[in-house]
């Protein structure tokens, strides 16, 4: 059995336009994220008296952003192998198995690359 016996070829094409979606709200979100200077925010305490606690904030704030942008950059390539897969006719099938993965995972997790038991 191949993904494309499992899923429809509207199912497919629906699954792929979400994945198109999640892609382009990444990169959005990635953008954002490059367009703030992580020094503007230390450039502004500096104009100030600054306390210990304000530059702990602002480590905090700057060790949360690095996480997200590593977040962001993970399932960015998620998005983009599965979109690859759907390319080369391998979406849906687990990458442990070989077996189909329901439909009703995919709808929930697009990106899914196993079933939920071999994960």
């Amino acid at each position: 059995m191949t993904a494309h016996d499992q899923l429809t070829e509207g199912k497919l094409e629906s699954l792929k336009n979400q994945l198109l979606e999640m892609k382009q709200e990444t990169e959005k979100l990635m953008k954002n994220n490059q367009t703030d200077s992580p020094n503007d925010a230390i450039q502004e305490l500096a104009d100030y008296d600054n306390h210990p606690a304000d530059m702990g904030t602002e480590q905090f704030e700057q060790e949360r952003d690095a996480g997200l942008k590593l977040v962001r950059k993970d399932r960015m390539q998620e998005i983009e192998n599965a979109l690859e897969k759907i390319e080369h006719g391998t979406y849906g099938l687990s990458e442990k198995s070989g077996k189909p993965i329901p439909v009703e995972r995919l709808e929930a997790q697009p990106t899914a690359r196993n079933l939920v038991e071999e994960e």
